[in-house]
């Protein structure tokens, strides 16, 4: 049942046949040797095959990063098809570099490729995406092919998701009861749905009723180690996960999140922090570190340079910061403020009370002494090109392109005991917190986007999240 229902897997493979089958006709249709047939063009021509699949795979990011995998999208039609505009208008850039690749060989003219892919992929998007598939899963959802679903928790969250998924379901959930440890087992929790168990009855639960998905709903006042507790326990029993909550708020503000009937729900997908995932991010880190600190080393020298002429003291900033499982490591970046003999105490404070504020209504509230920061330190915090020596620590294999935020010795000290499971993953150079938080956050909230980075960890999401990088160091958002 679940496999019939997974309309993401579904969705991107249709996506991925109506792109190639669009670029193979497309290329075909304005090839300029015309006295080929088709299997005799591309078997003379075999690397346009490759290219294409590449182009494909990056187009599907794009779709996946403009919300055209999410189910309240998918749902809507008029949500859908301007998703859908959107995407393919982002994706004309590379459609571009890819027809003046084939330019470039002589195999097509590439000023139409652009109008023939369009006027061949739109019309199959819009009948296929649109209204085929559309229509296929509410019909499917119809005739009672739907996830089985357990609420955990009966808060105020848990009871409005119910009632919503009990009388306007287009979206294939059968909330089968809810798992609390307060009530008993047996009684009702609203309508004719009753509290099953415990958390520690759901693996049984899980078989007997045969549940294909869990949503954790528990309201702003829960304690956040309940929550992440109760998130870490779910996690481990192979079956998707969800949560829909105030304390992530910070997430579906900023990021395109799934939508339950209006109501925002974070996907949890622990899925590629296995080992054979955890070295391919190890690879493609060094190797992107390498080339990074190759192509920026004008920049790095010119900044070197400026350095030394703004103030007294050496380049480079050396700081003790904690890594992986809570280890030190040497944190390098360039210098941008004044030196001081020893640690700056009234910084120290500042930042123990601001980690202490836990959720501020979203003000600035980052810590810096502005007193301190010399006229090129401000240029490059505001670009946050103080940071590119950092690519030194992912070489050492201290952090990684994206992770967490890394923290300093004192901080970690003062976590509680939920906000330490910031250091589960190596830290990041880039992170949600960087690109979409910033210091417009609570400290809370800035660990609560890592954490969500820990929990949905994958291949994708780094991309994403490097890409969105370059624009905010371009344009210094956020950044002080």
């Amino acid at each position: 049942m679940q496999k019939l229902l997974n309309y993401k897997s579904v969705y991107s493979v249709v996506d991925a046949i109506i792109l190639s089958f669009s670029f193979f006709l497309a290329v075909y249709f304005l090839r300029n040797d015309t006295s080929k047939s088709i299997i005799d063009f591309y078997s003379h021509h075999l690397f346009v095959i490759p290219l294409i699949f590449l182009v494909v795979s990056f187009i599907i990011l794009v779709f996946q990063y403009n919300g055209l995998y999410m189910i309240d999208v998918i749902l809507k039609r008029t949500n859908h098809f301007a998703a859908l505009l959107k995407a393919v208008y982002f994706s004309a850039l590379t459609i571009v570099l890819f027809s003046m690749a084939l330019d470039f060989y002589g195999l097509t003219d590439s000023r139409l490729l652009i109008f023939m892919f369009l006027l061949i992929s739109i019309p199959l998007f819009i009948t296929i995406r649109v209204f085929l598939l559309r229509q296929f899963y509410i019909e499917l959802s119809k005739a009672g092919l739907r996830k089985n679903v357990i609420i955990v928790g009966d808060g105020e969250a848990g009871k409005i998701l119910a009632t919503k998924l009990i009388y306007e379901n287009p979206i294939g959930l059968n909330v089968v009861g809810f798992v609390n440890e307060k009530k008993k087992v047996g009684d009702f929790v609203i309508n004719d749905l009753r509290n099953f168990g415990r958390l520690n009855d759901l693996p049984y639960l899980i078989k007997e009723l045969k549940i294909d998905e869990l949503i954790i709903a528990m309201d702003e006042d829960e304690d956040y180690d309940k929550v992440f507790s109760t998130i870490d326990y779910c996690k481990t029993l192979d079956v998707k996960l969800s949560i829909t909550s105030e304390i992530f708020d910070v997430i579906s503000e900023r990021i395109k999140t799934e939508k339950y009937i209006d109501i925002p729900v974070i996907s949890v997908d622990p899925k590629y922090n296995d080992t054979l995932t955890l070295t391919l991010k190890r690879f493609f880190d060094v190797a992107f570190a390498i080339i990074g600190l190759v192509l920026l080393s004008p920049v790095m020298i010119t900044i070197a340079i400026l350095i030394k002429l703004s103030s007294p003291g050496p380049v480079l900033y050396k700081q003790k910061r904690i890594g992986l499982y809570g280890k030190e490591f040497d944190f390098y970046k360039f210098r941008s403020m004044k030196p001081v003999d020893g640690e700056d105490e009234e910084r120290k404070k500042k930042m123990i009370e601001f980690m202490k504020k836990g959720l501020t209504d979203g003000q600035d509230l980052k810590v810096v002494n502005e007193d301190r920061i010399t006229w090129i330190g401000r240029i490059i915090r505001k670009t946050s090109l103080d940071e590119l020596p950092q690519l030194f620590n992912v070489i050492k294999g201290d952090m990684s392109l994206v992770g967490p935020r890394h923290c300093l010795p004192y901080e970690f000290e003062n976590y509680t005991e939920w906000q330490k499971r910031r250091v589960n993953v190596m830290p990041g150079c880039t992170g949600v917190w960087q690109v979409w938080g910033r210091s417009k956050v609570s400290f809370d909230d800035s660990v609560v986007m890592d954490i969500y980075y820990i929990n949905n960890m994958s291949p994708w999401l780094d991309l994403q999240l490097i890409f969105q990088t370059i624009p905010v160091m371009l344009f210094s958002r956020g950044a002080r």
